[in-house]
């Protein structure tokens, strides 16, 4: 029982994660202090090399993995790797919005949430008399020309979901026009670059498109930085599983059914955490400025359905690159000279369709068999090593640039 006296030197619970030392070390604190009879022992390790840790005989002497890999734990359980969670979900919900919280077969289930938005500076929109924005339209404003830090989807980990919220909430075609006049208006962040957060900090940017956690770490380390949760979110779950063979399954139920307690849950809000609970009642005292995406939900939002965009987030990443990031130098301009020409009375229509037309139509890009492609260059020895067929797909949008060049330099533009 939480709180009994161990009569003998505590059991060994090994969780596996990814999750910083300091969100770790306070959830750990308090459950050891809960189950005295249990220490835990924590594996770092990254959602790539999780994987292959946890696939090993006995899974390494791994009871539990906790983090925020939605398809690490959807591969592991068709590998058969965990057992049926051993918990009372009856206060857990299934769903908040469009967004399930749990494996229907009861392997694995969500122990916090997070969601997409908008890092901001609120003082560096101020001097230059921007609005704070409020969804992602807003981030087309030709004056937010260079402030705005992009993280690269083919590169950074978090950032393919977001792509996938906006063509959600604003269909395919209209999806990638908007995201073609973002990203014109962006710095990139690839891959082991500075941090999105790092870019506002600095005052090089003014807003960067995150996911709260690393911004909410971010503000709890000094940044002066705000998040928005834009009207069209998307939420991002982290889950945690029982391994089939693990050596303490005791404990492993005795953790998992902790941090999803009452009790647990609130642990989350703490200023060095900063996470969303994923139970309702959890949110119950908290300040009314904390988002509670139940209450978001209740009110008609996140309607950004990421069991169905899981499929396409590769194909959607790299089409982001093809048509927008390698050749961003070359974009940028065109659409600053279709600005130009718009704010001065002179429409071009088409040119503004050449810019934002995505490379394939959405039926061609939700093909399985294109999925199956992408993931297995992704899988294979050369990974950055675009396909012939996403190569096409940067021609095609080659050719859209040089057809609009040519309209905007017939029209004096």
């Amino acid at each position: 029982m939480p709180g009994a006296l161990a009569k003998s030197a505590p059991q060994t619970v090994t969780v596996v994660t990814s999750y910083a030392d300091e969100f770790v070390s306070r959830i750990e604190a308090a459950f050891e202090k809960a189950y005295p009879q249990y220490r835990l022992r924590v594996v770092w390790r990254m959602p790539n090399d999780a994987a292959p840790y946890l696939q090993q005989p006995d899974h390494g002497g791994a009871d539990v993995y906790w983090s925020a890999s939605p398809r690490t734990f959807a591969r592991l359980a068709r590998d058969n790797t965990w057992r049926k969670l051993p918990i009372d979900s009856g206060a857990l919900p299934r769903q908040v919005g469009k967004t399930e919280l749990g494996d229907a077969a009861g392997f694995y289930t969500a122990s916090e949430i997070a969601g997409f938005g908008f890092a901001v500076s609120p003082p560096a929109l101020t001097q230059r008399g921007l609005p704070l924005p409020a969804d992602w339209t807003d981030l087309s404003d030709p004056r937010l020309a260079g402030l705005i830090a992009l993280p690269v989807p083919a590169r950074v980990g978090f950032a393919p979901p977001m792509v996938e919220i906006v063509l959600q909430a604003y269909g395919w075609q209209r999806g990638w026009a908007l995201w073609s006049e973002i990203a014109a208006n962006a710095k990139p962040i690839e891959r082991g670059s500075t941090f999105v957060t790092d870019e506002i900090a600095a005052g090089r940017c003014a807003i960067g498109l995150s996911i709260d956690f690393f911004v909410n770490s971010a503000i709890a380390n000094g940044a002066a930085l705000s998040f928005i949760y834009p009207r069209h979110t998307g939420l991002n779950p982290a889950h945690i599983a029982v391994t089939r063979n693990s050596p303490n399954p005791e404990g492993a139920a005795a953790f998992v059914n902790f941090l999803l307690s009452l009790n647990g849950q609130k642990l989350l809000a703490h200023p060095d955490i900063r996470r969303l609970p994923i139970r309702p009642d959890a949110y119950a005292g908290l300040p009314t400025r904390q988002f509670n995406p139940f209450a978001a939900a209740a009110e008609g939002g996140l309607q950004f359905d990421s069991d169905a965009a899981r499929p396409r987030l590769a194909t959607s990443a790299s089409l982001f690159q093809q048509m927008l990031i390698e050749p961003l130098a070359e974009l940028t301009p065109l659409w600053r000279r279709l600005q130009a020409a718009e704010q001065a009375g002179k429409p071009l229509p088409e040119v503004r369709r050449l810019l934002g037309a995505p490379p394939i139509d959405e039926a061609a890009a939700n093909d399985p068999a294109l999925h199956r492609a992408i993931g297995l260059r992704l899988e294979g020895e050369n990974p950055a090593i675009p396909t012939p067929q996403e190569l096409a797909w940067g021609e095609t949008a080659a050719r859209n640039r040089h057809a609009a060049r040519k309209l905007l330099d017939e029209a004096g533009a």
